[in-house]
């Protein structure tokens, strides 16, 4: 499978990657996309961070991030869920200078069945909230990815893409969230987002809910969908996020059946 791993990204825990998953990254040479919870950061402290960022770096894998995003609102109504989800993001951010991430993928949050009534607020606190932490990448070779989830199409990141008008904050394309929570096709994602597009997610579902399956397993067209963002000459970060290591070695089995690795 290394011949597919050392193209893309793969969703690791940073507590598998500080317990018992480093060996297999190294091994197989898989680049990470370090996911990060509440609890690695309450857990884990610089040491432990710095140790793992030397082991990657020494081995020449190549780096992203995920930043927390459970109960977490970048543009809360209330302010203090809206500090509380700033220092959350913060933490993460600080460790840029360790890692050196190509990207970090983050969640504005919108639902609209959530801030009904209150999108313009929302749109202005997110503003708040994201270029607090916009100083953290200037200079690096580091993007932001907004990622979808419960947003359903693009008209609803657009606004916030548009008000922060950066080459630093890029879209990441969630299929599997697009498939299950989304209201609008993939080309009409990338139609509307696809010059900012930065990152995607690659993991499949039955288009009910967030099953995280392996490519194949599910019904979203994903050579379709990799053609079309190869006919747009777009060259986004391609992440799986398998959330075991069987699912892992399905998905790469799929990749290589369905003749995707042309794509990568």
């Amino acid at each position: 499978m290394r011949e597919i791993w050392e193209k893309i990204q793969v969703h690791v825990p940073f507590y598998r990657l500080r317990t018992d998953l480093m060996a297999m990254v190294l091994r197989e040479g898989i680049n990470p996309e370090i996911a990060f919870s509440h609890r690695d950061l309450d857990r884990y402290g610089p040491d432990d961070f710095r140790e793992v960022a030397d082991r990657l770096a020494a081995a020449g894998r190549s780096v992203t991030f995920h930043a927390p995003f459970l109960d977490l609102r970048p543009g809360a109504i209330e302010p203090r869920i809206r500090q509380v989800t700033v220092d959350r993001l913060r933490r993460v951010f600080e460790l840029i200078p360790l890692f050196l991430p190509r990207a970090i993928v983050c969640h504005p949050s919108f639902d609209e069945k959530y801030y009904i009534s209150c999108e313009q607020a929302w749109l202005e606190n997110s503003l708040e909230t994201w270029r607090s932490l916009l100083g953290y990448v200037l200079g690096t070779e580091t993007i932001i990815a907004m990622e979808n989830v419960y947003e359903r199409g693009p008209h609803q990141i657009l606004p916030l893409l548009d008000a922060l008008d950066s080459p630093l904050v890029r879209f990441c394309f969630d299929a599997g969230h697009a498939n299950a929570f989304g209201g609008a096709e993939y080309t009409e994602w990338l139609e509307q987002l696809g010059s900012r597009l930065g990152e995607v997610h690659v993991h499949d579902n039955n288009g009910v809910t967030d099953e995280h399956l392996p490519v194949g397993e599910g019904n979203f067209p994903f050579r379709e969908f990799l053609a079309e963002v190869r006919q747009r000459n777009l060259a986004p970060i391609l992440t799986v996020e398998s959330h075991s290591e069987e699912s892992l070695l399905r998905m790469g089995g799929n990749i290589r059946g369905m003749g995707l690795l042309e794509f990568l």
